[in-house]
């Protein structure tokens, strides 16, 4: 019989992430079927792993808590075996609104890009994403995304409040991404893929810059493709959307059936703002299942949600929604925030796992840090998703196999009333319990 570690996270409890006593597998009897039935022999996608974003205000206010509790929060997120195990990271190409200002690496209408210098990062960006690497013990898996190229490229004028990428400067926008890969490489940070645009269909009052979809086909087709790999950058992937799933399938579309620019995308990145549509995720798998997919950003928007429920259990929902729907790997946004939910440029301030008060250099973990690490602990990066078959619609669930063999389940109830859940493994089958408002990992060793 199988082995199992069992994980419980559990509102009006104090488990979080706690073992338990592994649930058991017995001989079913006769053919009754299991609520949740596991396919192994099913295989989908393979993971690339979880993570979240270094931006200059995570990396800010953890320069202002002691050296201890920045120690602390990064070996919580990186330590592949006391921490969450994340492998992955997403960082800013110059400023975002998680940023402390409006900058960026040029002077003003240099073309040439002589005056390119990405100092500004080694303050407190670059100094955390290799302290990162080190807990971690190798390579992060690095997505860049701009959220507005300068200002002066761009037909507003500012990187605030929308804009366009002015025509005459596709090519040396497309120079810039280059630059920063190869400043980055330099520094020991490979990027692993950069994003056209983040949410280039969003007029933000912050840095943001509008792509319509025959604009972001023409952009990688006629400029960003050809110029990286001009460069040598063929390796770095090219991720289109960077956005929510509720126009992905049309985005994709325009851009994928191109053939020219398609031959240079990696695959779709998605964020969970306005909607749920999980479906929409797999029409694009469908539709291009030669192509990737990415979950590259989510956040609980308004400010600090601290001891919040409902906030760990959206992750835990758009997870299971997205990995079910063929998505590979798993970005969260800001890896930390301090009291008041930021700094934020322009005060949109929101929530993130970890909370840092730079008041009284106090360390608050919320739902939404142990949620995700149901996740990330136990699907490794190599992990295929398997077939899961559930009567059970109550309950969500998703179940990997990892590259050592064993399966992670992962089973969430997200209602007020405690369920019994009965697993299935072939000939086997065991109970589970799952309370109210809790999430539970079982890891099936043979």
């Amino acid at each position: 019989m199988p082995t199992v570690q069992t994980v419980v996270t559990a509102k009006n409890t104090d488990e979080r992430l706690s073992p338990k006593n592994g649930i058991v597998f017995k001989v079913r009897d006769g053919n009754n079927p299991a609520d949740v039935e596991l396919r192994p022999e099913r295989g989908y996608q393979t993971m690339i792993g979880f993570g979240g974003a270094f931006t200059e205000s995570a990396a800010y206010t953890l320069s202002r808590m002691s050296p201890a509790k920045r120690a602390e929060v990064i070996h919580r997120y990186f330590h592949p075996v006391e921490g969450l195990g994340y492998s992955m990271g997403r960082v800013h190409i110059h400023s975002c609104d998680f940023s402390l200002g409006n900058y960026s690496y040029v002077e003003d209408n240099d073309t040439e890009l002589a005056t390119f210098d990405i100092s500004h990062e080694y303050k407190w960006v670059m100094p955390l994403i290799k302290d990162a690497m080190k807990v971690r013990g190798g390579e992060l898996t690095m997505l860049a995304s701009p959220w507005s190229p300068p200002a002066w490229m761009k037909t507003n004028g500012e990187m605030n409040n929308g804009g366009s990428l002015r025509p005459e400067y596709g090519d040396v926008w497309a120079r810039y991404y280059t630059k920063f890969i190869e400043a980055y490489r330099k520094e020991g940070i490979p990027i692993w893929a950069v994003s056209v645009q983040n949410e280039p269909a969003a007029v933000q009052t912050w840095d943001s810059c509008i792509y319509s979809a025959e604009e972001e086909r023409d952009f990688v087709k006629n400029h960003l493709g050809p110029v990286m790999h001009q460069a040598g950058l063929e390796d770095v992937n090219i991720i289109i959307w960077d956005h929510n799933r509720d126009i992905m399938v049309e985005r994709a579309s325009v851009v994928l059936s191109d053939p020219e620019a398609a031959k240079y995308v990696w695959g779709t990145g998605i964020h969970w703002y306005v909607s749920e549509d999980f479906e929409n995720v797999g029409k694009v798998h469908d539709l291009f299942p030669d192509k990737h997919l990415l979950f590259t950003e989510g956040c609980q928007e308004g400010g600090v949600k601290l001891g919040e429920w409902f906030t760990g259990e959206r992750y835990g929902r758009n997870m299971i929604g997205d990995l079910n729907q063929w998505t590979e790997g798993y970005l969260d946004w800001n890896l930390v925030l301090d009291e008041t939910g930021g700094p934020n440029h322009v005060g949109n301030l929101c929530d993130a796992p970890i909370i840092a008060d730079t008041t009284t250099d106090e360390v608050h973990y919320n739902s939404s840090y142990y949620y995700i690490g149901h996740f990330s602990k136990f699907i490794a990066p190599g992990a295929v998703r398997i077939g899961l078959e559930s009567e059970n619609s109550g309950i969500l669930s998703t179940a990997f196999r990892n590259p050592d063999g064993s399966i992670a389940v992962v089973l969430m109830n997200e209602s007020e009333e405690d369920r019994s859940v009965t697993l299935g493994l072939g000939e086997q089958i065991a109970s589970c319990q799952l309370t109210a408002h809790s999430i539970v990992t079982h890891l099936i060793s043979e």
